[in-house]
């Protein structure tokens, strides 16, 4: 046998997926001397990635690739590569698929699979000194968020995979796509989408503007849509939906999703922005209850959650308004 004979070390078929890194191969016994061998041209196995494997000679598939980032991304610091064993389970240390590729594995249609196939992003911490090579593209945070699990792999939520997926697009229809699908389908939340924009510092982009005002549009409507299922399927009175309260002088008070004018109750769906949230709402509900308006805030996972929860919250409201003194009269319009 000469040092061109591939070597097939027995301990390698033991393997558990045919993509592995260099502390994977010596945990199984095969010396980088044996792994060189191995990648000769022609030979069996070939480096996918500085310090990563595929133990196959034909193309790497996207499966390949993206554990293949990950391993990438995962392997300890160069000093201590050599003097820290190989830890059970994937290897895939603190590292996430984000961006396109996170997506792609979401199931997301609007994904442009191209692009998702030949760029993997990865998240890592801040403190990592990795550099992007090949098809692999870090991306740096300071807290890293709490992984998703797809196919056996460690994907970033999808909020914050939009987000490094946009910080790369500057084409207005994919990204409006992208937010859209994340909404319609339920990934998540309208709000947590634009406060991951927000946190990437993408709002200030005229096109990424104008996709998230058709994400909160479209999020009302869907939530809308299963309040007014939630309110008829319970048998509660009908409401005037989507009104503005303001009083006989024509003092505006502020916007309601839902308004039952004999009890005074009014309810708010929580799918406005950041801003609005805080500054906004909190103000009108203060006025509305000083004129003794109920003033009844739900978010969109109250909605999507438990219609008998949502129907007994807004029943007893309506209770606790016959034990209250009358409300001042107000004007309702349309909004």
């Amino acid at each position: 046998m000469n040092r061109n004979t591939p070597l097939s070390p027995r301990p390698v078929h033991q393997v558990s997926h045919r993509v592995q890194s260099a502390a994977q191969l010596r945990a199984h016994g095969v010396t980088a001397a044996q792994t060189a061998a191995q990648c000769l041209p022609g030979g069996p196995w070939q480096q996918l990635l500085p310090g990563v494997y595929l133990l196959h000679p034909g193309p790497p598939t996207n499966d390949d690739r993206v554990r293949g980032a990950l391993l990438y991304a995962g392997r300890p610091p160069a000093g201590r590569r050599r003097t820290v064993p190989a830890q059970p389970g994937p290897g895939y240390g603190e590292a996430m698929v984000t961006g396109l590729a996170a997506l792609a594995l979401y199931g997301f249609t609007s994904a442009p699979p191209v692009i998702a196939a030949h760029r993997i992003d990865v998240l890592v911490p801040r403190t990592r000194r990795l550099r992007s090579t090949r098809f692999v593209q870090v991306t740096r945070a300071a807290v890293l968020p709490r992984p998703q699990c797809r196919l056996g792999m460690p994907l970033a939520p999808v909020e914050r995979a939009l987000a490094d997926a946009v910080a790369s697009l500057t084409d207005a229809s994919t990204v409006r796509g992208l937010l859209l699908e994340a909404v319609r389908g339920g990934h998540c939340e309208p709000a947590a989408v634009v406060r991951e924009l927000s946190a990437a510092e993408l709002l200030g982009r005229a096109h990424v503007v104008d996709a998230v005002d058709a994400v909160l549009v479209e999020g009302r409507a869907v939530e809308e849509g299963r309040l007014y299922e939630a309110v008829r399927v319970h048998g509660l009175p009908e409401p005037l939906w989507n009104v503005e309260l303001c009083l006989p002088g024509g003092g505006f008070l502020g916007g309601v999703d839902a308004y039952w004018p004999e009890q005074a109750v009014a309810l708010e769906l929580g799918t406005r922005s950041p801003r609005e949230e805080h500054v906004a709402f909190a103000a009108e509900r203060e006025h509305l209850e000083r004129l003794g308006v109920t003033v009844v805030r739900v978010t969109p996972k109250q909605v999507r959650g438990s219609a008998a929860d949502l129907s007994v919250v807004l029943r007893t409201a309506m209770m606790a308004a016959e034990d209250r003194e009358p409300a001042a009269y107000l004007v309702v319009l349309p909004r």
